[in-house]
């Protein structure tokens, strides 16, 4: 050992010390916590190859890729509290990739197969679309940090969220390809405004139901309940373009539904002298 040479240090430890002290860095982490994020990851890949097969031109392969990707989307929170596998990573995670997955897919798609006859006003309509997804993900990240939120509101989206707004948006291609209407450009200016109809229904304050509260199922409805399920599963097997179509009208027809359920709970909250909030909490600069 040189003059001078610190005593002790890690290349003059025992052999093996300084290595577990490094090992020490890196924590293992539990499966509960992976699982979530490996569904999360997989309907990203289901987005970016509806992308490559939008511009291949198999666009009903794409459609049905964001559906499954919707799909996941709804089941890797729900994975996660069950195996109490929740974190933050895996929200910011989520919330990347639900924007490409409902908000850069469904609009590069739509303007693949049908916008683009408008040039200019079909781009901007997709921009718009992409626009109001991230501006949904990033008010629902604020808001869901709001600890003065009433406990009812948790069974309401403030806007249509990005995966029913990428599968309602959608509803011209299910149109044509399971109803038969015509894809050309008189139809064009109509799918556009559309477009512009559904981007404003995710970036406006407009209350949706939130499907987030259903949980166990009552043991006497659990048959007809199970019963059902398999029946839409068949359903949607066997005529998926109108199973979308009939999801999506009926998806824009619960919207003033919930909207009057969502003043109810308002008026309930006044009487008994509860002011909720009315403004989201301030976004930090």
């Amino acid at each position: 050992m040189a003059e001078g040479d610190p005593v002790g240090t890690e290349d003059q430890a025992p052999l093996g010390l300084g290595r577990r002290g490094r090992l020490r860095r890196f924590r293992r982490i539990p499966m509960r916590f992976v699982l979530p994020n490996l569904v999360t990851l997989l309907a990203l890949c289901l987005g970016l190859t509806a992308i490559r097969l939008a511009t291949e031109g198999a666009y009903e392969n794409a459609v049905l890729s964001i559906i499954a990707a919707a799909i996941l989307d709804g089941l890797d929170g729900r994975i996660a509290r069950a195996l109490e596998g929740t974190s933050r990573f895996g929200a910011e995670l989520d919330s990347l990739a639900d924007f490409v997955d409902f908000g850069v897919a469904p609009a590069l798609l739509l303007y693949f197969w049908s916008l683009h006859d408008n040039r200019s006003l079909g781009w901007f309509a997709a921009l718009i679309f992409a626009v109001a997804c991230a501006l949904r993900l990033a008010r629902f990240n604020v808001m869901s940090d709001d600890p003065n939120r009433p406990a009812w509101m948790g069974h309401f989206f403030v806007g249509m969220p990005a995966p029913a707004g990428a599968v309602v948006v959608m509803l011209p291609m299910y149109l044509h390809f399971g109803a038969g209407m015509p894809n050309d450009r008189s139809f064009a200016g109509f799918e556009s405004l559309y477009v512009l109809l559904v981007a404003f229904l995710m970036a406006s304050r407009i209350p949706n139901f939130s499907g987030k509260k259903i949980g166990r199922v009552p043991r006497e409805w659990f048959i007809p309940v199970l019963f059902g399920v398999m029946v839409a599963l068949l359903l949607t097997a066997t005529y998926p373009m109108q199973v979308l179509i009939a999801l999506s009208l009926a998806y824009m027809l619960l919207i003033p539904i919930s909207v009057r359920r969502y003043r109810a709970y308002q008026r309930e909250d006044e009487a008994a002298g509860i002011t909720p909030p009315t403004t989201p909490p301030e976004i930090p600069g």
